[in-house]
């Protein structure tokens, strides 16, 4: 098969032909419809080491089963060739405790797609385990699965938050982790959702998203701005940015007692000021992932209509303008979702 393949840090991604993979036991192998640029992809790609020369990256992704390992049986009976679905990016032992209790992606023995374990989407073809792999509903395309994702990402960091009803939120970064924030926050009971970002097509594409407001933080202070909207400073604050001294920033406008869940995945050191953050008695909540019960409800909301992630999805490319376009997204632009439909 063709898949486009990690060689260093530096060097655009490079297309080449390597083996197809094969099920084992419990695995399927999807047909690859559609598979999402992640900003981490980016991010681990400018770190060196982290990820291993010639790996295949992509964990979100969607397609249609072409092989069925031995076994390999879903919620209502075994995994059939043709089945459109979408699947968690790793393999999981399914037997530990938190495997059980649904937090596969935290297994002792997950091995992960995409990071050198299993290859990704990037790909023709690419590998599910039977337990993390969800039937994708009528009206959303095998390739459009892959916002499943970034979708659920976004449902953990909130769900982690422990928002409460009525309350006011303030998000900082609209991509597509801010905006999947933006949208199950004002699903799941936010009054105010805020979103700040310097790109005016990004915060216009949060007002559709659920934001109540947007904030350019390049024309006006954040707190102020803030609560000229809310009434008062921000008491939850979601990092969806991921580059350092963003925390350090959110820390200065937070109210004393205020939650800051970072879901930014920042992959370098980063500064913040103990004291500032302890003299307001700030919490701050570190989130990645998802648990299967964040993936089988975003796939539930698709199915009833709630959510729809078409808007988000800026550009489809092909496998062979992945290199150019993988390497274009380093740098700010008007994209957001990027779909590759190889």
């Amino acid at each position: 098969m063709r898949a486009a393949c990690f060689n260093e840090s530096g060097k655009p991604l490079e297309v080449l032909d390597v083996t197809d993979p094969e099920p084992g036991p419990g695995e399927v192998v999807l047909q690859v419809k559609g598979c999402g640029i992640c900003g981490s992809d980016l991010h681990v790609t400018e770190l060196g080491a982290a990820v291993p020369k010639g790996a295949v990256m992509g964990h979100e992704f969607a397609g249609e089963i072409v092989a069925v390992g031995k076994g390999a049986s879903g919620p209502d009976g075994p995994w059939k060739e043709g089945d459109r679905v979408c699947t968690m990016p790793g393999i999981s032992c399914g037997t530990c405790v938190r495997c059980v209790n649904g937090d596969v992606m935290g297994c002792a023995q997950l091995r992960m797609t995409g990071f050198g374990d299993i290859g990704g989407g990037y790909a023709e073809y690419a590998i599910g385990g039977d337990r993390m792999t969800f039937r994708l509903p009528d009206n959303v395309s095998s390739a459009d699965g892959a916002t499943v994702e970034p979708l659920a990402v976004g449902l953990h960091a909130v769900d982690k938050s422990g928002l409460r009803t009525g309350e006011d939120v303030l998000i900082v970064g609209a991509g597509p982790v801010g905006l999947a924030c933006a949208i199950w926050a004002k699903l799941l009971g936010a009054r105010e959702v805020v979103v700040s970002d310097y790109a005016a097509h990004r915060r216009e594409m949060a007002l559709g998203y659920g934001a109540t407001a947007a904030i350019d933080p390049g024309s006006e202070e954040l707190g102020p701005a803030f609560e000229k909207i809310a009434g008062h400073a921000p008491q939850l604050i979601f990092e969806c940015v991921g580059r350092p001294d963003v925390v350090h920033e959110i820390s200065l406008v937070a109210d004393r007692g205020a939650r800051i869940l970072t879901a930014g995945m920042c992959m370098t050191q980063d500064h913040f000021m103990p004291v500032l953050m302890g003299a307001k008695e700030l919490s701050m909540q570190f989130v990645s992932y998802y648990t299967h019960q964040n993936y089988r409800l975003t796939v539930d909301m698709l199915a009833a209509e709630r959510i729809d992630p078409l808007p988000m999805i800026t550009d489809r490319i092909t496998l062979d303008e992945l290199p150019d376009a993988f390497e274009a997204l380093r740098q700010p632009s008007t994209q957001c979702k990027v779909i590759v439909q190889p």
